[in-house]
């Protein structure tokens, strides 16, 4: 999935525990760890405008696109 997910890294910076943002968030333990470790695929909105505000961050410090560079390279014709 060219979409990595750093919410680890926030939790980090924050010194808070994925427990405590899920209660914070709102959501369970188990559906913040299918997030947190990228096997989600989907995100509600409502969900991560929550992690923003809960973690004092922008949308951008939780994603990012890691394009896959196998598919990345152009095509050749082989004519």
């Amino acid at each position: 999935m060219p979409i990595a997910v750093d919410i680890d890294v926030m939790l980090a910076r924050r010194k808070m525990s994925v427990g405590e943002l899920a209660e914070r968030v709102g959501i369970t333990p188990a559906n913040l760890a299918v997030l947190k470790n990228g096997r989600a695929k989907a995100v509600r909105f409502t969900t991560l405008a929550a992690l923003c505000e809960v973690l004092e961050c922008q949308p951008g410090d939780l994603l990012r696109y890691e394009p896959d560079h196998a598919s990345a390279e152009p095509a050749t014709n082989p004519a």
